[in-house]
């Protein structure tokens, strides 16, 4: 048990590192949302741990960091537990994920503030209308089955 944990800076730098060839829907560089969640995280008075898992909270399902390695990582097991719940299988059905997301502690801040930052207008606006009208309503139905009301701008929550 004397094994030491990455700090949040160093969650940060691995994080960045793990996302920096990736682009976004809009092409703009993926590390602005990942950097967007973990600062919304603590803006909402999240744990040292639920900003660290802001931070990884993509990093599974987009395959940039492995499950093995998520295992294996020098973390709490809190952050583990809310990165895995906030990963998204593959054909998995909304209703199972948000399940999931509820029935572990702390995740769920972690997803108002990825969703928060996803739904920002700004960020919705760069996309074609189709892509902006499919989503809004993708995480609309989320929040609803989350038990979120929608956010009203950068001060909510």
């Amino acid at each position: 048990m004397s094994e030491q944990m990455l700090t949040l800076a160093e969650v940060e730098a691995i994080a960045r590192e793990a996302h920096a060839a990736q682009r976004d829907k809009a092409g703009r560089p993926y590390v602005e949302h990942i950097a967007a969640v973990a600062e919304g995280v603590r803006a909402r008075g999240g744990s040292a741990d639920q900003i660290a898992a802001g931070w990884l909270h993509d990093a599974v399902e987009d395959d940039v960091l492995s499950r093995e390695w998520l295992q294996q990582a020098a973390l709490p097991q809190p952050v583990k537990e809310m990165v895995l719940a906030l990963t998204k299988g593959e054909g998995e059905d909304l209703e199972t994920y948000t399940r999931r997301i509820l029935a572990t502690p702390g995740a769920l801040l972690v997803k108002q503030s990825d969703l928060a930052h996803n739904s920002d207008p700004a960020r919705l606006a760069l996309l074609d209308e189709a892509t902006r009208d499919r989503l809004t309503k993708k995480y609309a139905r989320t929040r609803e089955l989350l038990g979120l009301t929608a956010e009203k701008g950068p001060a909510a929550g």
